[in-house]
């Protein structure tokens, strides 16, 4: 094992991403329903084992290798085609292909099962695989988010076509997918599209530019445009599906300009295409292709905060490891008061964006299910993951390179590469702004923050006092806020809307850390009591007021254990002997 040294930096390659996060296994009793806990564990230790070695080595060469695209062959021959690293289609073997990630929630056979996996099986192997990989999390989560709009809106025909391609396991077979929304002109104001749709020879061909479109040669995309003759705005546009290659196998009529140089997600390309009457497959109902995109950008955006919650955790790991292991003026980092305060709050935001992203994929399984009450409550859950734990990302990310020091700064390690990439969560799918915006819409229009309150009191009939009382008088001071700046007591505030967001954020991760500590009291005695203690940091430290000139509060004697248990060294004997 690795002993604390003023010498080389310590390395935590080798280590079992799964097995170092003891709080991890924990919160699959609670998450996962007892008969797949047995299923889903072993993938997710080959997983940790995975994503501390072999997937962390193949996003680093992805990331140096970014992918080309080729107008043409040397014969002059068009091919628009994007070549991509093979580290880059090794990590698409293992998400697509191994471990089925795109497919599991759409059809039986992933591991053997009988039935499709609920949500949390494949966020949880998400939250894991991006702790490794962040690039490919975009094509993935688009594909699966395709096909979950393609077979709520799509006709019998396009289902039947499409579907067995779309969640294969076979990387010759599988059909990826993609989303070409973004505009010059139409970003975060989507009724601003001036993608056109014709009619023509009985379907559809599609002609305007679209500025931003993440994996551009995927086998099937959803565009938005708008038909010839449509009214302006959101409500005039429909939703197509647009096929990358003709029955006929020639190339659809498009074209991908070029690629754009990112400042992350180096590994996985994004482009600009011009569609020049392309043939595509309206979407359902004409004129209700905002209403079904929105349902696939949700999803996008849960996505994007399991992205987000799965680099902090890394971030966490990785300083946590650090700190134990490194030594400086004759102690361990981890030793010292000032290194503590900041693990502490690095951990307070991650295990707040877990809980958060873990309870919002048990509301969508029940909205799933049909329960209107979740699906209430997963509309304001969505944006609130996209708004708060996209933004902490940036933050938590950039701390764990500054505890590493000069060495995170250099590109041999992924410090650099997972701060590039946490920037991403809280620009695409929207940004902070539109999506604090969002929030209150869904309290003002929905009634979705109603709904959120009532689920939080229900949590919190679990929880024992005085915590549950302390938590009962914070969400009514997080709900009047709300109300006040929704403009549901009066004229909208909407200068305070990232400060309301933030509030139902905190508020509402703190509630189900203590609930997580309740569920987890009789079996994990001692990260119960962790998950409480948590839920206390977010009110004194995120909700409660502070005066920013009084003396600190002493470090609470319970810290140290606390951080101990956040992660565990767990390496394998290769690495600990080299």
């Amino acid at each position: 094992m690795t002993r604390p040294s003023a010498g080389p930096v310590p390395d935590s390659r080798g280590m079992n991403a799964y097995h170092a996060d003891p709080a991890f296994a924990a919160l699959l009793s609670v998450y996962l329903p007892p008969d797949l806990h047995p299923v889903l564990e072993p993938q997710l230790a080959r997983m940790g084992a995975l994503v501390g070695d072999r997937l962390e080595q193949l996003a680093l060469a992805a990331d140096r290798n970014p992918p080309v695209l080729v107008l043409r062959d040397r014969t002059g021959r068009p091919v628009q085609r994007i070549d991509k690293h093979p580290a880059y289609e090794a990590l698409e073997r293992h998400a697509f292909g191994e471990f089925g990630l795109a497919a599991m929630s759409h059809r039986g056979g992933v591991f053997g099962q009988a039935e499709p996996l609920p949500p949390m099986a494949k966020y949880a192997l998400v939250y894991l695989f991006v702790q490794a990989e962040f690039g490919l999390c975009c094509p993935l989560s688009m594909t699966e988010s395709l096909t979950r709009t393609l077979r709520r809106f799509g006709s019998e025909d396009l289902i039947a076509r499409y579907l067995d391609r779309l969640t294969s396991q076979d990387m010759d077979r599988l059909f990826q997918g993609a989303m070409f929304m973004t505009e010059q002109a139409a970003g975060s104001d989507v009724g601003a599209v001036e993608t056109v749709a014709r009619p023509q020879d009985g379907g559809w061909r599609l002609y305007g530019d679209k500025w931003f479109c993440s994996n551009p040669d995927a086998a099937l995309a959803m565009v938005l445009a708008r038909p010839e003759g449509a009214e302006s705005g959101t409500r005039g546009l429909s939703l197509f599906l647009l096929p990358r290659h003709l029955p006929d196998g020639r190339l659809n009529h498009y074209r991908i300009i070029r690629l754009k140089d990112k400042l992350g997600t180096r590994s996985m390309a994004s482009g600009e295409i011009v569609l020049d009457g392309a043939e595509a497959y309206l979407v359902g109902a004409a004129g209700q292709g905002f209403k079904q995109m929105t349902d696939m950008i949700n999803m996008s955006r849960l996505a994007n905060g399991v992205r987000s919650a799965g680099l902090m955790r890394r971030a966490v790991g990785e300083a946590l490891h650090i700190s134990r292991h490194r030594r400086a003026f004759g102690a361990r980092l981890i030793d010292m008061p000032l290194m503590r305060r900041q693990l502490a709050k690095m951990l307070l935001a991650a295990e707040q964006g877990r809980s958060m992203v873990f309870h919002t994929a048990r509301v969508l399984e029940a909205a799933d299910r049909g329960d209107a009450d979740m699906a209430r409550v997963l509309r304001i859950l969505t944006p609130l993951v996209k708004f708060r734990a996209c933004r902490d990302a940036r933050r938590v990310t950039g701390d764990a390179m500054e505890v590493r020091g000069g060495c995170g700064y250099i590109e041999e390690w992924s410090d650099a590469r997972v701060l590039r990439d946490a920037h991403l969560g809280s620009i695409w799918e929207g940004t902070s702004n539109i999506v604090a915006l969002d929030v209150l819409r869904a309290a003002r229009r929905e009634g979705a923050f109603d709904a959120l309150a009532a689920h939080l009191r229900t949590c919190l009939a679990e929880v024992e006092a005085p915590l549950a009382e302390q938590l009962g008088a914070a969400l009514d001071r997080v709900a009047a806020l709300l109300r006040a700046v929704s403009g549901q007591d009066g004229p909208a505030e909407t200068a305070e809307t990232r400060r309301a967001a933030s509030a139902a954020y905190h508020i509402a991760s703190a509630v189900f850390l203590a609930w997580e500590g309740a569920r987890l009291a009789g079996s994990h005695a001692a990260i119960a009591t962790d998950r409480q203690r948590l839920a206390g940091l977010v009110l004194t430290e995120k909700l409660g007021p502070r005066d920013p000139l009084a003396p600190a509060e002493p470090e609470p004697d319970w810290l140290p254990d606390l951080l101990a248990r956040a992660g565990r060294d767990t390496e394998t004997p290769q690495t600990a002997t080299e």
